[in-house]
């Protein structure tokens, strides 16, 4: 299996006006109702260690997910802000399924191995993608990398994805405790990214809704900054405002190495009676589209 190294590649790169333009007008378009039928509360912060966040917030259209970009001083920021903007992109006027999901991911990433292939400064860069939405009664999740989703329910934390990371694969197979690889001298070798290959296996989960579910999305900033039982601990505090902000702290003085990136997710209707959430575009009389 190939491995990548891609936290630690040095790309140069600055983004361009018409990129943060393309940015700002894509997060415009789903800023009234963000995620239908939830709260949410979400916090990025650059770190202590690094120079620059790499990291992006995917939020809108019904989409929660975090993007950790890897590829060195803006390279890690293109791919993952290119990952955001093309979700909102993508998303504004449907209602997805789980293969359309899929499809849609598996787009942005030819788009951004597409940007390598013009641009040499750029190669090796790629980012990260944990991405929740939301589909009636159910919760579906797409997963590259090693971002994290975890559902609390019943007063339960349980991880819903994968790592797709060498550490990972090391504590599925029983080589390494998931304490061995938090200090593991490669646990930043991942071994799936969105924009580092023209094709991409996207790892797809469904779970069933239900109202008082929280969710958590994070880097491996968060996550890798704490043990299990003290994330636990933290994300199960009662006020939501409460936990995001003693999420982000804890990782801060416990090092915060890596940027840091959390959504804190509650469903608060299960999916129950919930209407199509963004409606098709429609056509004028000239033939073009309307939101």
């Amino acid at each position: 299996m190939r491995k990548f190294n891609l936290k630690e590649n040095a790309v140069r790169r600055m983004m361009d006006p018409e990129k943060q333009a393309a940015s700002a007008a894509a997060e415009e378009t789903c800023q009234e109702s963000p995620v239908p039928g939830f709260s949410l509360v979400s916090r990025t912060d650059v770190g202590r260690i690094r120079k620059s966040n790499q990291d992006a917030l995917v939020i809108g259209c019904g989409l929660a997910g975090v993007a950790d970009g890897m590829g060195g001083h803006n390279g890690g920021e293109i791919a993952s802000a290119h990952t955001r903007d093309g979700l909102l992109r993508e998303f504004r006027g449907i209602t997805p399924d789980k293969q359309m999901l899929e499809e849609i991911v598996k787009k942005i990433n030819l788009e951004i191995w597409d940007q390598q292939e013009k641009d040499a400064t750029l190669t090796g860069m790629g980012t990260t993608l944990t991405l929740l939405c939301p589909s009636g009664k159910e919760m579906l999740i797409a997963q590259v990398g090693d971002s994290r989703a975890y559902l609390i329910r019943g007063g339960i934390m349980r991880q819903v994805t994968v790592d797709h990371s060498l550490v990972g694969d090391m504590v599925r197979r029983g080589v390494l405790t998931e304490e061995q690889a938090a200090c593991h001298p490669m646990r930043n070798y991942i071994t799936r990214a969105v924009g580092t290959e023209d094709t991409i296996e996207v790892d797809l989960y469904t779970e069933k809704r239900q109202a008082g579910d929280r969710w958590l999305v994070c880097s491996d900033g968060l996550y890798g900054q704490m043990s299990r039982a003290v994330l636990q601990e933290l994300v199960m505090l009662e006020n939501p405002e409460e936990a995001a902000d003693r999420l982000l702290q804890t990782a801060l003085d416990n090092g915060g190495k890596d940027n840091i990136t959390l959504i804190l997710l509650t469903d608060e209707t299960g999916g129950e009676n919930e209407e199509k959430q963004y409606p098709a575009p429609t056509e004028n009389e000239d033939g073009e589209a309307e939101a």
